[in-house]
This record gives structure tokens, sequence and C-alpha cells, in this order.
């Protein structure tokens, strides 16, 4: 059993009926209208100086300490997916198509929780919060509510947290670590142009899709002969396009879209250059078959990178609620665009494992059915609470 303080405790019930709320009125990136504005009446009610509308439907809160002191971020991210529901949750969503199926619904419900507990106390640290609620996360929001929101320099940040619930890691455990814990991603629109013909004349032609082919296959050589296999690097193709209706025609383009996500820092001008070896290859290839080639990079995010510092805090923090038994390593090659937090100031991001067969929420991010175990909430909202706490100690 997780050890919780009397002010999260106290709140418990009204941390799961926010995250149904926010469950059941999923938002698309740069849409959370009803979001934004409930939680802006939330904090509003605490008694905190509240901006709306940073980055479209962004929303932030100051809270003050007893006293001058250091200032913290803690974050919180509020876009949905544009998924079908399947869970059959009694409060499933009513936005047709539109579905929380990352837990950021949950992690909505966990920081106004945490909030509200430490108004209650302020008077046990010195110096300043600021609550983030961030639009847009999973298309990479996070750069665009920093530069427009001015969230790091006014006042000056010495510090962010921020945390993920995760159905991989069973409930009752928590990772947290110093270093690399969640991929950079880049993603890659590449058009291979050739010459279109008979199918029963190949050699009249020039066969893109030969090429796109020879490609896929011989860009697997960055993550396994190119790379050293401790900096983890993959090339994913996830959509392939040519031709159409008939069989029988070479056509004369293909298109490929994917993405390369690499576990390092330093992004494509780190000492494993993924980006340009994969065009490397892309231009052999493509001379090779005597086809043409465009290559066009859409960045998401960095690579999430904890600060030593900031993550001993949190682990610290993690070890009085849930023991040194139940802290549990994790690195995902998912991306997560705090990481634009992370690079700016001392940085640490929480993983809240919320997976139990028992009640069905060990299906994983991104799945129709995916749910949170409710009971692990508290816990995270206690993680955030402790960390501000210890961080900004007296």
């Amino acid at each position: 059993m997780a050890t919780i303080g009397p002010e999260t405790q106290r709140l418990a019930k009204e941390l799961v009926a926010l995250r149904r709320e926010f469950h059941a009125r999923p938002e698309l990136g740069f849409q959370e209208h009803w979001s934004a504005s409930r939680i802006a009446g939330y904090l509003r009610e605490l008694g905190l100086d509240v901006r709306e509308g940073v980055a479209e439907t962004g929303v932030t809160a100051l809270l003050e300490g007893s006293g001058p002191g250091r200032t913290l971020l803690l974050r919180a991210d509020m876009d949905a997916l544009p998924l079908q529901e399947l869970t059959g949750l009694p409060f499933a969503s009513v936005n047709d198509g539109v579905m929380h199926a990352c837990g950021h619904d949950a992690h909505m419900a966990v920081l106004l929780v945490a909030a509200k507990a430490l108004c209650s106390l302020r008077d046990r640290f010195a110096g300043r919060i600021r609550f983030v609620f961030q639009p847009n996360e999973e298309v990479a929001g996070a750069r665009r509510m920093i530069d427009e929101g001015r969230l790091l320099d006014d006042p000056p940040v010495d510090g962010a947290i921020a945390l993920h619930v995760w159905s991989g890691i069973p409930s009752g455990k928590i990772s947290i670590q110093p270093g690399p814990v969640m991929a950079a991603m880049d993603e890659f629109r590449v058009a291979i142009r050739g010459k279109g013909g008979h199918t029963g004349a190949p050699h009249k032609a020039v066969d893109p899709v030969l090429a796109a082919a020879n490609f896929i296959s011989a860009a697997q050589m960055i993550q396994t002969r190119e790379v050293d296999v401790l900096s983890p690097t993959l090339v994913m193709f996830g959509a392939v396009h040519a031709g159409g209706q008939a069989s029988n025609i070479v056509p004369e383009k293909v298109e490929l879209a994917g993405t390369v996500r690499y576990l390092y820092e330093g992004g494509p001008d780190s000492p494993e250059r993924p980006l340009q070896r994969f065009e490397r290859i892309l231009a052999g290839i493509c001379a090779a078959s005597g086809t043409e080639f465009t290559c066009s990079w859409i960045p998401s995010n960095p690579c999430l990178v904890n600060d030593p510092a900031m993550a001993a805090v949190v682990r610290e923090a993690a070890v009085s609620i849930v023991g040194e038994e139940n802290i549990v390593p994790f690195i995902s090659t998912a991306g997560e665009d705090f990481a634009e937090f992370a690079r700016s100031v001392p940085s640490a991001f929480a993983f809240v494992g919320t997976g139990n067969a028992a009640k069905g929420t060990d299906y994983p991010q991104h799945h129709p059915k995916f749910d949170v175990d409710e009971e692990a909430l508290p816990a995270a909202a206690e993680l955030f609470v402790r960390s501000a706490l210890a961080f900004l100690a007296k």
C-alpha cells in the first residue's frame, strides 16, 4: 500500500471524479476548450493567479509560498487522441472518434489535486510553484507554449517535474531515474520518383517500387550495423503509397512516411548522426536504381533526459510513498515533448504504474480499450506534492 499524506488522501475521491470528468470529454490538441475552462475555474477557486489562452488553450497558475525562494514548474498535458473508445466504461467518451487513450485525463486530475493539496501546505515551503496545463502533447505543443507563455523566465524557473501514468508498469510501482528516459523522434516524408510503364516491359520503365523496397530494407542497417547497440535507434516505416487500382502499371512515384527514434543526447547532430545516415542510404539506393528522391523532416521532440539532481529529489519522494522495492527501471522509445522543458531547465520525468490485468488496465497506451487503475492516482498526486515540498523546502 502506498503511503499517502492526509491532504492528498482527503482529496482521493475528488481526484477520481475529476479524472472521469476529463475522460468523458476528450479533446484533440489545441482544441481543449472545455478542459481548459474546467481547469481554470478549479484553479481560480483555489485563489491562484491564473492565465488562460497560452498557446491557444494552455492554462497556467502561480502559487506563492511563505517567503522568497526558488521556482518549480509542475506540468500536465491535456490533449486526447483521434480514436474511437471501446472500453464500455460508464464515463466513456461522449465525443465520437476522440478518446483519452494515453492517460492525459489522469494527468490533469492529478495535477489539479496536487495544486489543491499544495495550496493548503504553502506555509511549508518558500518560493513559487507554477502549474502548467499544456495542450497538444501528442504533436509537440510544449515548445509553442514555452515560447508564447514565457513559462521559464517570468519568473525564472529553477526546476521542472512531470509524470506519466503507464499501463506497462504494474500498479503500485514508480519509475524515476537519471539520464535518457524517452526517445527523440523525427518524422520523415520521402518521395522516390522513377518512370512509369507496363509491368510486362519493366526494362522500359524505371521502377520506384523496387527502389523503395530496397531502401526500406537497407535503412535497417542504421540500427543493426551502423549505430552502437547501446545507443538505441529505431527506423520505422509507417506508410507506403504507390500506384492506383491497376496491378499491371509501374507507377511514377512511391511515397514513404515514418519515424526515426533515438535514445541519446545531441539529436541529429550527435555522433550517431541517424538522420544523415538515413539520407546517405536513400541517396545511394536511388543512384543505383536510376530514380530520384526528395526527403523532408518534421522534428517532433528531442530526447527526454532527466537531470540527476532533480531525478534524485523525485526518487526520494517516490521511495517515501511506495517503498524502495517498488521503484523500477523503465525507458521508453515513445516520444514525450516534456523534453522541451527538460533541455531548458533541470527536470525530472517519472512514470507511475497503472497496469492491473484483473481490472483490465493493462492495455497499452493508444489502445481503444486503454484505461487507468484509479487506485494508483493518489500516489501520483502525492509524488507531485512531496517532490515540490522537498525541492522548495525552507
